[in-house]
């Protein structure tokens, strides 16, 4: 298949039609084997017993959210492409599952924890920094955020089914700039994890 050679900047508007169009393949192809476990586990370890978490960019909600599902925790799943909440709808009837972008996120409720797993990164450097407040807005006191960025500062085009997608990333001192600016510190921050698939994780606590 020939290259596509459309500018990021058209990528980046592209990003839910993209997920719309490739739920059903994505989680098919998604594995569940849950490498991100550690992670999880980490994230979850800052939360009290049943905690409340946002898991924004929720996909299907297999396999991050059914994980904090089965620690105790409750869990809150929001995701722009109507498709994937149908998908996790299907999957787990009982869950709350809510279409709604995370850069326009106003729920009028906080959590004790935010996840951006695998989904923050499809957003502009703009909309990243926007949508930081967005997220700490939703946060309680001593709530921990976790995302997956990129190792450095940039803008690049992965796949999704057979559709090219948009990623970027601020740089590790942008994140912890504007982090710092609402409220929270990082606690970690880890380079391609090569225990996790390669994944660059962020996780950071309210004050």
């Amino acid at each position: 298949m020939a290259p596509d050679l459309r500018p990021l900047a058209d990528l980046a508007t592209r990003t839910v039609e993209v997920y719309e169009r490739n739920a059903g393949r994505f989680d098919a192809e998604r594995s569940k084997a849950l490498m991100e476990k550690p992670w999880l586990d980490r994230f979850a370890a800052l939360l009290p017993p049943g905690g409340s978490v946002l898991d924004a960019g929720c996909g299907s909600g297999d396999p991050i959210a059914r994980y904090l599902t089965g620690l105790g925790l409750r869990v809150t799943g929001v995701d722009a492409a109507r498709a994937m909440i149908d998908l996790a709808r299907d999957k787990y009837p009982s869950g709350d599952w809510r279409q709604a972008d995370m850069r326009g996120l106003d729920l009028g409720q906080a959590f004790d924890g935010v996840i951006g797993w695998d989904s923050f990164f499809h957003l502009t450097p703009d909309e990243q920094r926007a949508t930081l407040a967005r997220l700490a807005a939703h946060l309680n006191p001593g709530g921990a955020l976790m995302l997956t960025v990129g190792p450095d500062a940039g803008e690049v085009a992965g796949r999704v089914g057979d559709d090219p997608v948009y990623h970027s990333s601020l740089s590790p001192e942008d994140y912890g700039a504007a982090l710092a600016g609402l409220g929270l510190r990082i606690l970690h921050f880890v380079r391609q994890d090569p225990d996790c698939g390669f994944h660059t994780v962020l996780v950071a606590q309210r004050k």
